[in-house]
C-alpha cells in the first residue's frame, strides 16, 4: 500500500503519519507543494492521500483535493483531510465542503503514532479494500465484452442492467435498446412449453440454478434455441440482488447453424482477425492437428528447427497409445466431431476431469468447512507434510524377529470353559470382542483364529498343521503392540471377525474362491502387525525409519505386509506356507499384500467407486433386466469370471472390516470410538512434544467433541461405502447399527456433550 502526505511544513502531526506508515508497513512519500503533489500522485497512484487542513497560509488544501480528485487515477484513492482540533465550546463544522472539494474523510488533528496508525488500517480495511473490488470490476467487465458466450445480468425484479457485445451479436439488439428495460417488455417465442417460465421463476426464486434449453425471439423476430444457466447472485442482507444468464447457442436447427456461421464468421474476419493460414481454428478444432509451419514465426532465421519441432508433432501425432484412459478418451473425441455445441462442450468438461491424476478423489464442498472432517481427511487421506526433521520417531517397543520363547496354545478343543462358551456365538455380528479381550488376557487373536481359521479348512488349504497355524497366530499376536490403545490385537480379531461373517453371505461366498477365502481370513489377522499407534502422517513427518523405507507412501501398511511374511517365513515352526506350491504361494502372498494395501485411506475414494461402478452397477443391471423377463439372475457366476471383480470383492470386504466400528452394537461402537480417540490424542500430544506438525489439531484431549469426529468419520468415510457394500452383500443388522449409532452422536452433539456418553448414561 502506498500513501502520499501533503504537508507544507514538517510537524508533529506529519511525523505522526510517518511513522503510522512505517508502522503499517506502507510506502510513504511527503510532498511540500501542490504543483510537486499532483507530480507526486500521477506518478506512484499513491491508494490513500493524506492533506493538511488545518493551515491555509501555505496553500489551499481544497483546491488540491480538486485538482487530483480531476485526474483519471484518483477514482480508485481514498483522500484524508487533517483537520484542527476544535475546543469544547466551539461548535464542530459541517463535512459538507470537505466531501464536495473530494475528501472521503476528515481526520480531527492527533499526532499520537498510534491515533495516525488506527486511522490509516481502518482505511485500508474498509474504503482501500472496496477500491481494489471496484478495480477488479473493470478486469471483470473487460473479461464479460469479449467472453464468446452471451451474458445477461438482471436485477431481482428482473430489470436489464448488463448484457455482453456477444449477447448483443446473438439477440440482434443493441445494448441501448435493452439497459433498463424489464424483461417482461421483450418478445417471447411461442415454441417454448407453457409452464417453462413458472418453473424457471420456481427455481431461481429460491436461490437454485436453473439450467435448460429455452427459445429466445431474436429483433428480427426469429426463434432461436438457447442453453441457459441462469445462476441468482445473493447480496446484502442475504437477498436474491441479482440473476446471471449465460446463452449458448444449441445448434441443431437450421437458424441456429446459420447465425453460429455468422458469429464465427465475424470472429475471424473482422479487423483484428488472424492471417488466412490461421483459418484452421474455425474449423474441426478437435481432430485435425497442427501445421507448426503455418504458426512458426515468418522472420525466423532457423528453418532446421522449424523442420526438427514440424517432425516431432508429426510423429507425436502418429503414436498408438493403447492405454485404456487414451481409448477413451479417443472415443469421446470422435464423439464430439457430430454432437450439438452443448454436447461437445459438456464432453470437453469430461476430458478435463479425465486427465486429471486424482479421479477418485472427492472435491469437498461444505465439508470441509468442517475442521473434524478436514483433520480426518488430512490425517488419514495424506502422508504428512514430507518435511525434513532431525526427529526420529522410534517405536516403543524394540523389535527382534525372534519367537521361539513364546509357548505354544491349547488347541482349540481345549480352550477354557469360559473361552469356548463365548467362541460359541463368534458367527454373530453381535459377538463381543471385548469380553473375548478380558478372559483371554488380551490374547483374543490366537483363540478367535484358531475357531474361524477351523471353520474355514485354512489348514487344509495350506496343507500345514493345527500346531503349525496355532504358533503363526501366536507370533502375529505377540507382534501386535498391547500397550495400544486402539491398534492392538483386538482389533484384529475384531477384523478378523468381521471379515469371517463377511465371507458368510451368500453373494460373498458365491463370489470368490477358497484362496481368496483364505487370504482374506489372514489379511485380516496380520493388517496391523506391529502398528506404533501412529498414523502414517506422524510418521513421514518425524522422519522415522519406516518412511524412508517405505518413500512415505504406504508406509505402515507396507511395513505389516513384509514383517507378517517376515515372521512366517523366519522359522519353519510357524511357516504356514512351507508347504504349497510356488504359484499358489505367490498368488496367494499377492493376494494378501493386495487387501492389506487396500486399507491404507488415500485411495479409499478409488476402491469404492471402483467397487459401485464395477460391481454394483452391472448387478443391478443385470438383476433388472432379469427381472423384466422373469428370469433368475446369477451375477456371482459372472463376477466369478472376471478376477478384477474378485480383487474389488476384496478390498471392499477387507476396508469395511477394518473399520466396521460404527457398524456394531452401540455399546461396542462407543468403546472403539473411545480407543480410537485416545490414540489420536496421544499422537497430538507426542506430536507438540517433539515440535512436530499437529496432523489432526481437533484432537486434543482438552477440546475434542468425539461426537462430532465420528459424525464427521461415518458421513465422510463411512456411510457411502457401507451403502455399496450393502447394496452387493446384504447387511440390514450392520445397517440398524449404523443407524442407530450415528442418531446416538447426533443426540450428543447436539446437547454439545463432548464426551462418550451423556452423564446420566455415565452414571448409570
Amino acid at each position: 500500500l502506498q500513501v502520499l502526505l501533503i504537508f507544507a511544513k514538517e510537524d508533529n502531526q506529519s511525523d505522526g503519519f510517518w511513522w503510522a506508515c512505517d508502522r503499517a508497513g506502507y510506502r510513504c512519500n511527503i510532498a511540500r507543494t501542490p504543483e510537486s503533489a499532483l507530480e507526486c500522485f500521477l506518478d506512484k497512484h499513491q491508494e490513500i492521500i493524506v492533506i493538511d487542513h488545518r493551515n491555509s497560509r501555505y496553500f489551499d488544501a481544497e483546491d488540491i483535493c480538486r485538482s487530483i480528485r480531476a485526474t483519471k487515477p484518483s477514482e480508485h484513492t481514498v483522500i484524508l483531510a487533517v483537520v484542527p482540533r476544535t475546543s469544547a465550546d466551539q461548535e464542530e463544522t459541517s463535512v459538507l465542503p470537505l466531501l464536495n472539494a473530494g475528501f472521503d474523510r476528515q481526520f480531527m488533528e492527533n499526532s499520537s503514532i498510534t491515533a495516525c496508525y488506527n486511522e490509516l488500517v481502518q482505511i485500508e480495511h474498509g474504503e482501500v479494500r472496496s477500491q481494489f473490488k471496484l478495480r477488479a470490476c473493470n478486469a471483470v467487465f473487460t473479461a464479460l465484452d469479449h467472453c464468446q458466450e452471451a451474458i445477461e445480468i438482471t436485477s431481482e425484479d428482473h430489470v436489464i442492467q448488463y448484457v455482453n457485445p456477444a449477447f448483443e451479436r446473438m439477440m440482434g439488439y443493441h445494448k441501448g435498446e435493452l439497459i433498463g428495460k424489464e424483461l417482461t417488455e421483450l418478445p417471447k417465442s411461442d415454441k417454448n412449453c407453457v409452464d417453462l417460465l413458472d418453473t424457471i421463476n420456481t427455481f431461481i426464486k429460491k436461490g437454485k440454478e436453473w439450467q435448460g434449453v429455452y427459445y429466445a425471439r431474436r429483433k428480427s423476430g426469429d426463434s432461436i434455441q438457447q442453453h441457459v444457466k441462469i445462476t441468482p447472485v445473493i447480496g446484502q442482507g442475504g437477498k436474491i440482488r441479482h440473476f446471471v444468464s449465460l446463452k449458448r447457442l444449441n445448434c441443431t436447427n437450421e437458424n441456429n447453424k446459420q447465425l453460429y456461421k455468422s458469429h464465427r464468421d465475424e470472429k475471424y474476419t473482422g479487423e483484428n482477425s488472424q492471417p488466412e493460414s490461421h483459418s484452421f481454428k474455425g474449423k474441426n478444432r478437435r481432430k485435425d492437428s497442427i501445421d507448426v509451419k503455418s504458426i512458426t514465426s515468418q522472420s525466423s532465421d532457423a528453418p532446421s528447427l522449424q523442420t526438427r519441432r514440424y517432425s516431432s508433432m508429426a510423429r507425436i501425432h502418429s503414436m498408438t497409445i493403447e492405454a485404456p484412459i487414451t481409448k477413451v478418451i479417443n472415443i469421446i473425441n470422435a464423439a464430439q466431431e457430430n454432437s450439438p455445441i452443448t454436447v461437445a462442450e459438456a464432453l470437453d468438461r469430461v476430458l478435463e476431469i479425465l486427465r486429471t491424476t486424482e479421479l477418485y478423489s472427492p472435491q469437498l464442498g461444505t465439508k470441509d468447512e468442517d475442521p473434524h472432517t478436514s483433520d480426518l481427511v488430512g490425517g488419514l487421506m495424506t502422508d504428512g507434510l514430507r518435511r525434513l526433521s532431525g526427529n526420529e520417531y522410534v517405536f516403543s517397543k524394540n523389535m527382534n524377529l525372534s519367537h521361539s520363547h513364546l509357548s505354544v496354545p491349547n488347541t482349540i478343543n481345549d480352550v477354557p470353559p469360559c473361552i469356548a462358551q463365548l467362541l460359541d456365538n463368534e458367527e454373530s455380528w453381535d459377538f463381543n470382542i471385548f469380553e473375548l479381550e478380558a478372559v483371554t488376557n488380551k490374547r483374543p487373536l490366537v483363540y478367535l483364529g484358531l475357531k474361524v481359521f477351523a471353520r474355514f479348512g485354512v489348514s487344509e488349504f495350506l496343507n500345514c498343521s493345527e500346531a503349525t497355524l496355532r504358533a503363526w497366530l501366536q507370533v502375529i499376536e505377540a507382534n501386535y503392540h498391547s500397550s495400544n490403545s486402539y491398534h492392538n490385537s483386538t482389533h484384529a480379531a475384531d477384523v478378523l471377525h468381521a471379515t469371517a461373517f463377511f465371507l458368510g453371505k451368500e453373494k460373498v461366498k458365491g463370489s470368490l474362491d477358497h484362496l481368496d477365502e483364505v487370504a482374506a481370513l489372514i489379511a485380516a489377522t496380520i493388517h496391523d502387525v506391529d502398528h506404533p499407534g501412529r498414523t502414517n502422517s506422524f510418521l513421514c513427518n518425524a522422519g522415522s525409519e519406516l518412511a524412508v523405507l517405505y518413500n512415505d507412501t504406504a508406509v505402515l501398511e507396507s511395513h505389516h505386509t513384509a514383517l507378517a511374511f517376515q515372521l512366517t517365513i523366519k522359522d519353519s515352526k510357524c511357516n504356514i506356507f512351507k508347504n504349497l506350491d510356488r504359484n499358489h504361494y505367490r498368488t496367494l502372498r499377492q493376494a494378501i499384500i493386495d487387501m492389506v494395501l487396500a486399507t491404507e485411506m488415500t485411495k479409499h475414494f478409488e476402491h469404492v467407486n471402483k467397487f459401485v461402478n464395477s460391481i454394483n452397477k452391472p448387478m443391478a443391471s443385470e438383476e433388472t433386466s432379469s427381472h423384466n423377463e422373469g428370469s433368475d439372475c446369477d451375477c456371482t457366476a459372472s463376477i466369478k469370471n472376471f478376477p478384477d471383480n474378485q480383487t474389488l470383492i476384496k478390498r471392499m470386504m477387507i476396508k469395511c472390516a477394518d473399520v466396521a466400528n460404527p457398524c456394531r452394537p452401540l455399546e461396542l461402537c462407543i468403546e472403539w470410538a473411545g480407543r480410537i480417540s485416545e490414540e489420536y490424542f496421544a499422537q497430538t500430544d507426542e506430536e507438540k512434544r517433539q515440535g512436530l506438525p499437529v496432523v489432526m489439531p481437533v484432537f486434543d484431549r482438552n477440546t475434542c467433541s468425539i461426537p462430532k469426529s465420528q459424525i464427521s468419520f461415518i458421513d465422510y468415510f463411512i456411510t457411502d461405502m457401507f451403502d455399496a457394500w450393502d447394496a452387493f452383500a446384504h447387511l440390514p443388522v450392520l445397517m440398524q447399527h449404523l443407524a442407530n449409532n450415528y442418531k446416538h452422536w447426533k443426540t450428543l452433539d447436539e446437547l454439545k456433550c463432548k464426551s462418550l456418553r451423556l452423564p446420566s448414561e455415565n452414571n448409570n
